[in-house]
């Protein structure tokens, strides 16, 4: 029921709220004179209709199978007559349809064809302009990303230190010597077995330093601890005095690869807490829960 005070104090007029069921109410303010009345106005119901819906779809994404309106009333603890209304909205908009008769009912290809437009405009590099930017300013060294095509990984973007003696490399570049770069494993850790065994069958191991990796075994093993410590790592194995670390995130099936590139000295007892910044930033980017 929806009770309606009124109340003078100095310069301020508050309205009162609304009983249960629906308690949230908008206060009205008034300053500045009196006010003779106010009335609270209610949002509950709007919003209740909106949480159910992502209910529903939630629960069959975790149920997995179609489900009947007694399955969902009773999965979800609202009343049968709720989720009528609900399930007959989605249904007319085409975003459920009834398998067959007493069949029960299930998400149609709707919903999943918003979401994959929606996904493959998301302006990823926008994003990823901001929290690599951030990143450099933070640690104050080369902050590259990449993208992944095959055996192929492409410069999109490139930040460089404010440093005199820094890592440079030009956007539109590829990631070159896949067996002596922190990109060109975590490159490679993304393939398959068939496809990283036939990349590896490919590559000329050229030692470019005393750290290089100069056989498949070892580049193997490298690879591997970098795969179980979600960051890979090039301690002067292409070049003498620089060191890389890069960690690659998954958004939309296309693999990117983000890079932190600086002389060795200056990651000396710091390596670990930048491996952790790299980490937590392709989180961010691929939006992993938890995260």
């Amino acid at each position: 029921m929806l009770r309606i005070y009124s109340e003078r104090h100095s310069d301020v007029f508050l309205a009162a709220i609304l009983d249960p069921p629906f308690p949230v109410a908008r206060r009205l303010l008034y300053r500045g004179g009196e006010a003779s009345f106010a009335m609270a106005i209610q949002f509950g119901p709007m919003s209740k209709i909106v949480e159910r819906t992502l209910d529903f779809l939630e629960l069959f994404a975790a149920q997995k199978r179609p489900l009947s309106l007694s399955d969902i009333s009773r999965l979800l603890s609202i009343p049968v007559s709720s989720c009528h209304d609900v399930l007959q909205a989605l249904q007319e908009r085409g975003f459920i349809y009834e398998v067959s008769p007493r069949g029960g009912y299930y998400p149609t290809l709707r919903m999943y064809e918003a979401g994959k437009v929606i996904a493959e405009n998301d302006p990823v590099l926008l994003r990823a302009d901001y929290q690599l930017r951030e990143l450099r300013d933070e640690l104050d060294e080369s902050v590259l990303l990449a993208k992944v095509s095959g055996l192929r990984g492409t410069y999109l973007l490139s930040f460089e230190t404010s440093h005199p003696l820094r890592f440079q490399l030009k956007v539109g570049n590829n990631v070159t010597s896949l067996h002596a770069t922190s990109a060109g494993k975590a490159l490679l850790a993304t393939l398959d077995e068939a496809a990283l065994e036939a990349a590896l069958d490919g590559i000329e191991f050229t030692a470019f330093t005393p750290r290089t990796a100069t056989t498949k075994a070892a580049l193997r093993a490298e690879i591997e601890a970098g795969r179980a410590r979600g960051w890979y790592l090039n301690a002067e194995e292409s070049m003498d005095g620089l060191t890389t670390l890069s960690a690659p995130f998954l958004w939309h099936q296309s693999v990117y690869i983000v890079t932190i590139a600086a002389p060795s000295p200056r990651l000396e007892g710091r390596l670990e807490r930048t491996a952790r910044k790299l980490v937590e930033v392709c989180a961010r980017l691929e939006m992993r829960a938890g995260r």
